[in-house]
């Protein structure tokens, strides 16, 4: 197993937890940073700067790394502009573009690319289970984004690598990402279900996610993997569970799909439709959730 990896956005969400699990376990750290000032240096967690805009990067970087985990990529949960789509294709594909430029021209042992991708590649659909299998793509921005991440992961094999693509559910965590954006309307009482309500919820605890990486980078898995939890819910249950968890009474009727295609304009899809995701693929090659149902989920964290 690798005991040295380097991390692309390891200061996000995923990326933070994903380091600390790494030292846990003895494997040292390498990371890239658009920002000078977030370089830091010890034994086990060294920082690099790159620059994907303009095609710099540090080569010192892949010294003595065995594997690479590409979570780069800005949020999809800002508003959409057309300038701002640009963005979130961008920062995904040109990072990895540079990757593999640079892979191309230096010597390295790196033998694992894992890259970061999302469920949204699977159309909205209230009865269909998706699994890796299924290639039928939505016809969404986000699922553009995804199609785009994966094919410039796949170049990756073209270097002798082999490649995971781990499809990414609702990342639940304490502090950061949908978990509290969802649960401050409630906590004010004025949460309610979206649109119909009906809509799958494929979610993850932070700890599952973090497991899976760690499994896949272990065991030196290659392929498509759903990284989500055995079971989804609809967002009025989500919603229910939720405020059921904090002791705060649902009383507004649901909040309809004008109002928020109104609000949010085509990032309105983030919230309105939704993939019923099974996580059957990652389980049968031995993973074992934490966190298998969303009460116990949201017990943990709320």
């Amino acid at each position: 197993m690798s005991n040295k990896v380097l991390i692309t956005g390891a200061t996000g969400l995923i990326g933070s937890e994903l380091v600390k699990q790494c030292h846990r376990e003895g494997i040292s750290v390498n990371y890239f940073t658009t920002s000078k000032e977030k370089i830091e240096n010890s034994e086990n967690y060294n920082g690099f700067y790159w620059n994907p805009q303009t095609k710099e990067i540090d080569e010192k970087a892949f010294h003595g790394v065995s594997a690479i985990i590409n979570l780069a990529g800005s949020s999809i949960s800002k508003r959409w502009t057309k300038k701002y789509k640009k963005v979130i294709i961008d920062s995904r594909v040109e990072s990895m573009k540079l990757l593999y430029e640079t892979l191309q021209k230096i010597d390295h042992n790196i033998e694992h690319f894992i890259s970061a991708s999302g469920i949204n590649i699977y159309p909205n659909s209230k009865t269909r289970l998706y699994t890796e299998e299924d290639l039928e793509i939505d016809n969404t921005f986000l699922a553009e984004v995804v199609v785009a991440w994966e094919a410039e992961a796949v170049k990756f094999k073209d270097l002798g690598m082999e490649v995971s693509k781990v499809r990414t559910g609702i990342v639940l965590a304490k502090d950061e990402g949908a978990l509290p954006q969802i649960a401050k309307p409630i906590k004010l009482g004025v949460g309610a279900p979206l649109g119909s309500g009906e809509q799958w919820q494929s979610w993850i605890h932070i700890k599952d996610i973090i497991g899976i990486y760690m499994f896949i980078l272990k065991n030196q898995l290659e392929g498509k993997f759903n990284a989500v939890a055995p079971n989804p819910v609809q967002n009025k249950k989500m919603t229910k569970l939720i405020a059921s968890q904090l002791e705060s009474p649902l009383w507004l009727p649901n909040i309809s799909a004008f109002v928020l295609k109104l609000l949010l304009g085509e990032m309105s899809v983030l919230v309105l439709e939704g993939q019923l995701v099974s996580s059957h693929k990652i389980e049968q090659l031995g993973y074992q959730f934490k966190f298998y149902n969303l009460e116990n989920a949201l017990q943990d964290l709320l």
